[in-house]
């Protein structure tokens, strides 16, 4: 994810060269913030490709001498049963019909929509196999031999 964090830090720097050359020219204060809107959501988008890169390390895209071969087997997880998707959407129609009809539709609207991206990115939180104590919850790992407490082993 190195090249697309790096091709969306490119765009954000363009918008922002952009936003700036475009607000000393103009002093027009709608283009700009269009602009500088823009700038945001590149730099957000790289910024998460830069940290994705950073917690799982370097992909069989990244590296020169990979093959076609490294890039084999499952690509990610994706839910199968999820609500989280039609409450965000629910959200967002909401915040949409509070525009048009009142501040409270829209307040409720977004609190719906708050509901759902927050269940949407904890769903999953513990799925690397560590339990909420930081112990890991896969207990075939240990190959002791050990036996519970108070049992005897028979030879």
């Amino acid at each position: 994810m190195k090249t697309e964090s790096r091709l969306f830090m490119g765009v954000a720097g363009f918008f922002l060269v952009t936003a700036v050359g475009y607000g000393w020219r103009s002093k027009e204060p709608a283009g700009t913030a269009v602009l500088l809107v823009a700038f945001l959501m590149a730099a957000l988008v790289a910024f998460f490709l830069h940290m994705q890169h950073r917690r799982r390390g370097p992909r069989a895209q990244d590296r020169a001498d990979a093959e076609v071969i490294d890039t084999a087997g499952p690509l990610a997880f994706f839910s199968p049963h999820s609500p989280w998707p039609i409450t965000t959407a629910l959200g967002s129609v909401l915040a949409a019909l509070g525009v048009v009809y009142g501040l409270w539709l829209f307040l409720l609207g977004l609190g719906v929509l708050g509901h759902g991206v927050f269940g949407m990115v904890f769903q999953y939180a513990d799925r690397d196999g560590e339990g909420r104590d930081g112990q890991r919850s896969n207990s075939s790992d240990d190959d002791s031999g050990s036996l519970p407490s108070g049992s005897t082993r028979s030879s």
